[in-house]
C-alpha cells in the first residue's frame, strides 16, 4: 500500500528538501508539497516537483478549506511557518502568530480528520532567551562557550538539553511554536494522534535563500561571494555568538526514519541541532567563508544586543541519539554544510544577486 506524504511549506528550502529526499528513497510514495508561494524562492522548486513526480498544491495552512481539499493523506510533515525570530517585535505579530499558531490548529484538525500522523518541526526558539544568557560561559578567543559548572537545570559544556527550563520569554516565534507543541501533545492525548516533535536548531545547506533573521549561514557565504558588507550584532560586536548548524541532508535522513518508525518516535519532543561538534562562532564562520570564496568584505561591530538574541545555542541531542540507537547519525560535518552552501550560492549566483544585492 502506497504512502501519501503531505509537507505543508512545502515549496520552502527545508520542504522542498524534505519532498525530493522522499521521493528519492521511495518511489512507490505519493509525496504532495503544500504551499502559499509567500517565501521568495519557492517558486523556483515547482518546475523541479513536476520533473521528479511531487504533486504541488496551492494553499494556505491559515485557511482549513485548503487542508480539506486535499483528501486524504497518512503523514503530515508541518515544515510551514515565519521563522523569523524578530518578527512582531517592532510590528503587529499576528500574521507570524495566525501561521505558526493557528495554522498549526488547522493542521491538527486535518491529520485527525484522515487518521494521518503528525511530524511537527518546531524550533530550539522554545528555549527562553534570558534563561540561556543566565548560563555559565567562558569567553574564548573566537568563541563563547557554555561550561559544565552551572546552577540551571539542562545545560552543560555540549549545550541545551530538553530538560532545560521553559519559564520566560523567548519570542513571539518561539512562543507560537511552544503552544504549538503543547496543542500537539494535547491533540495526541485526546485525539489518539501519532505524533513527533523535532526542535531544530540552525539548519543549513543547499535550497536555501538566506537573509539576515533566516538562513544566516547561505546569507553570510552569499554576501562574501558577492562582496557585500556584514556587520557583528550584539554582545559587545565581537562576533562571538555561537550557534550549531545541522546539513538540510542529515535532516531529511531521519524524517525518513521516523515516517517509518512511527512508533519508536511518537510522543516524543527531541533536541535536532549539530550540537557542539557541527557549532561556529559568526568569527569562525566569517573565517570560512573566506577560505572558500577567497573574499573578503568589510565587517561592522554594532555593541547592542539585539532583542529575543542568545549568546550561544548548542542542541544536547543525547535523547534523540539515544532513541535512534545506531540507525541514524549525522553524517555531513561543518565543512561539508558549509561547501554544499558555497555551491549553492554559486549556482544560483544571479539570483542571490537580486535577492541580496
Amino acid at each position: 500500500m502506497s504512502t501519501h506524504v503531505l509537507i505543508t511549506g512545502g515549496a520552502g528550502f527545508l520542504g522542498s528538501a524534505i519532498g525530493e529526499g522522499l521521493r528519492k528513497s521511495h518511489s512507490s510514495w505519493k509525496i504532495t508539497a503544500f504551499d502559499n508561494l509567500s517565501r521568495r524562492g519557492g517558486e523556483h522548486n515547482l518546475q523541479r516537483f513536476d520533473e521528479i513526480g511531487i504533486q504541488f498544491v496551492h494553499g494556505d495552512i491559515r485557511n482549513p478549506e485548503d487542508l480539506d481539499g486535499i483528501g486524504n493523506f497518512d503523514v503530515m510533515i508541518d515544515a510551514s511557518a515565519n521563522p523569523s525570530v524578530i518578527v512582531g517585535i517592532d510590528s503587529s505579530p499576528l500574521q507570524a502568530l495566525n501561521t505558526n499558531l493557528w495554522g498549526t490548529i488547522n493542521c491538527l484538525e486535518a491529520c485527525v480528520r484522515t487518521n494521518a500522523s503528525l511530524l511537527f518541526l518546531s524550533t530550539s526558539r522554545v528555549y527562553p532567551f534570558g534563561l540561556i544568557d543566565s548560563a555559565n560561559f567562558d569567553e574564548l578567543d573566537t568563541r563563547f562557550a557554555f561550561t559544565d559548572m552551572q546552577q540551571l537545570q539542562g545545560v552543560s559544556s555540549v549545550g541545551i538539553s530538553e530538560q532545560f527550563p521553559l519559564s520566560g520569554a523567548r519570542s513571539f516565534y518561539g512562543a507560537a511554536k511552544l503552544a504549538s507543541e503543547l496543542l500537539v501533545t494535547e491533540y495526541r492525548e485526546f485525539k489518539k494522534l501519532k505524533a513527533i516533535i523535532n526542535r531544530c536548531g540552525i539548519i543549513a545547506g543547499p535550497g536555501q535563500f538566506g537573509k539576515v533573521d533566516q538562513g544566516i549561514v547561505t546569507y553570510w557565504m552569499a554576501c562574501h561571494l558577492l562582496k557585500k558588507d556584514l556587520s557583528y550584532i550584539g554582545y559587545g560586536g565581537m562576533g562571538k555568538q555561537v550557534r550549531d548548524l545541522i546539513h538540510v541532508h542529515d535532516l531529511v535522513r531521519l524524517i525518513d526514519l521516523q515516517i517509518q518508525n512511527i512508533d519508536l518516535f511518537d510522543g516524543k519532543t527531541m533536541n535536532v541541532g549539530g550540537g557542539l561538534e557541527r557549532s561556529l562562532s559568526l568569527i569562525e564562520l566569517t573565517k570560512f567563508c573566506q577560505e572558500i570564496t577567497g573574499n573578503t568584505v568589510h565587517i561592522g561591530s554594532v555593541e547592542e544586543t539585539r532583542a529575543a538574541d542568545v549568546r550561544i545555542y548548542l542542541s544536547d541531542n543525547k535523547q534523540l541519539e539515544s532513541i535512534c540507537a545506531m540507525k541514524w547519525q549525522m553524517e555531513m560535518t561543518t565543512k561539508d554544510i558549509l561547501g554544499d552552501s558555497y555551491s549553492w550560492v554559486r549556482q544560483n549566483e544571479n539570483l542571490f544577486k537580486r535577492l541580496i544585492l
